[in-house]
């Protein structure tokens, strides 16, 4: 794999900086100990500007090419927060923080930020500006819109903007990425059917939500299958079903459904939620019954542009040499899809290996990826603002 000779010679001190933060995760926008590590770690590389603080507890810093000839400015993200999950590897690094772990490797994806950023303050090979983008909260908390509304494209001036996700499942080190939508957007919905309670033995006087809401339920179901073009995805699930009745010999007077609805379409997006609003309600009202929808807006879909997939694609394959440019979509959501609202860019998935999924108590991050994550960074600057 030609990494580059330098990442590849950092590669045990950028996993000690992985260990540290994996053994010491936070959770969303909670990250003040991982973003004052990333701090310290930026300070000693010698980077031109940091400035905490953006997107409340979010880290910028520039660093400045061996010249600037053409008022070049790309953006590189990595993302700090962990989860709300109880370790189970059994690491000796594991988490120190009950409850909190890194179980999708934000912290080895900040740890590659870091070595890219030492290899680019050491080297500055090339003609423009870099700004790193350590963001907190991707975890359900939106710090890349965050970051965003604090102004970060502006101010900085980024043109183009890219970010890098582990895939368990691509072996390590290898790249996957398509230009297009790559991940699905992530909206919730909460929807409360009040009727009439009553005695389960008399059910002709009351209204008798548990059945109301479960032909919602199934009815629900033909927003995928009979409103939706077989070609498109969509993903529609009720996760919760909740009465509010204990007793087997009551008519529960109002149930509460709560569920997502994953797109990879922005017009589908809004079709599902028009049909769940009038699935539900009049549902609901045919029944006799009302059904009240509260609608969540979740993360977009990530969208990558087409000429910025093509420049990550070309650096994953100098790296690697071998690269998936037609990745299959997948429905999960991701908060850099806000950054690629702004500007145009690129989401690329670096290969973890034969391990647990994401999200999952036995997940770890492979640090056999580092050299690779670290070189894609570092060689997409160069390749993006050559020194001509």
């Amino acid at each position: 794999m030609p990494v580059k000779n330098r990442l590849a010679e950092m590669h045990d001190q950028i996993t000690e900086w992985r260990h540290h933060l994996h053994a010491h995760p936070e959770l969303s926008y909670d990250v003040h100990e991982t973003a004052a590590f990333v701090v310290e770690r930026l300070k000693d590389f010698g980077v031109d500007d940091i400035t905490p603080g953006i997107g409340k507890t979010g880290v910028v810093a520039v660093i400045k090419g061996r010249m600037d000839t053409k008022d070049r400015v790309i953006g590189l993200r990595a993302d700090m927060d962990a989860l709300p999950i109880e370790e189970a590897t059994g690491l000796d690094y594991a988490s120190t923080v009950p409850g909190k772990m890194h179980a999708c490797g934000h912290d080895g994806h900040t740890s590659m930020l870091l070595g890219a950023a030492q290899y680019l303050a050491e080297t500055r090979n090339f003609d423009g500006t870099v700004v790193l983008i350590f963001q907190p909260a991707e975890e359900g908390g939106a710090g890349g819109l965050a970051m965003c509304k604090d102004g970060l494209m502006d101010r900085w001036g980024i043109q183009e903007v890219y970010g890098m996700h582990n895939a368990p499942g691509v072996p390590v080190g290898e790249f996957a990425i398509r230009p297009g939508a790559l991940m699905a957007s992530s909206d919730e919905f909460d929807i409360t059917v009040t009727g009439k309670g009553g005695h389960a033995a008399a059910p002709h006087e009351a209204i008798d939500t548990t059945l109301v809401a479960s032909h919602i339920v199934v009815a629900l179901q033909s927003v995928v299958s009979r409103t939706v073009d077989p070609i498109k995805r969509v993903v529609l699930t009720v996760g919760t079903f909740e009465t509010d009745s204990v007793a087997s010999n009551i008519i529960a007077h109002s149930v509460r459904l709560q569920g997502t609805v994953r797109t990879l379409d922005h017009e589908y997006r809004a079709i599902a939620k028009e049909r769940v609003f009038r699935i539900a309600e009049d549902t609901a009202s045919a029944f006799g019954a009302a059904a009240k929808v509260t609608w969540t807006p979740g993360y977009p879909v990530t969208v990558n542009s087409e000429a910025e997939t093509t420049y990550a694609a070309e650096a994953a394959m100098a790296v690697a040499g071998k690269v998936n440019d037609n990745a299959e979509p997948i429905m999960p959501s991701e908060d850099f899809a806000y950054m690629l609202e702004e500007r145009p860019g690129a989401y690329i998935f670096i290969g973890n290996g034969d391990t647990a999924m994401c999200h999952h108590p036995k997940y770890n991050f492979d640090d056999g990826a580092i050299p690779a994550g670290c070189s894609w960074f570092a060689e997409l600057v160069e390749r993006r603002m050559p020194v001509v």
